[in-house]
């Protein structure tokens, strides 16, 4: 036995912003104002096929990487796309996520949905779930300073 192993799961966050699904959107969408809330991107191309790729430093010192492929895209209802992150040079997951913007009055729900490989233990959903809902907490704050 080698020790390897994948755990696969499945989380599923909804937020509702007091902003316009175009708004909300146009925080995904845009290089600039994607910056101000998850990560500075090294690479951003958003459209289908494009890429985006960013690195962050835990308070640890290790460096995380995300490496993401756009899967589809339509504008202001619904982003898919792949991702791996990786620990330094180990790749600790493998996942789809798929964001969701759904008019409610005059405000947006976002429905975030991730599905996970997480590999050898490195990570798991759990924490993969808090961090996501610490960055779509921080998209929030953003909306509200516009």
């Amino acid at each position: 036995m080698n020790g390897r192993y994948v755990s696969h799961d499945t989380f599923t966050i909804k937020k509702i912003y007091d902003a316009t699904p175009a708004t909300v959107y146009a925080a995904w969408a845009d290089r600039k104002a994607k910056t101000r809330w998850f990560q500075k991107p090294i690479e951003f191309d958003f459209q289908v096929g494009g890429r985006e790729t960013n690195r962050g430093e835990s308070p640890e010192g290790s460096v995380y990487t995300f490496d993401a492929r756009y899967l589809q895209i339509i504008h202001e209802q619904r982003i898919v796309y792949a991702y791996t992150m990786d620990l330094e040079d180990i790749r600790i997951s493998v996942s789809l996520a798929t964001v969701e913007f759904k008019p409610t009055g005059d405000s947006t729900q976002l429905i975030f949905t991730e599905q996970g490989a997480f590999l050898d233990g490195y990570d798991t959903s759990a924490i993969r779930e808090q961090g996501t809902n610490t960055l779509l907490n921080n998209l929030g704050e953003e909306l509200r300073r516009k």
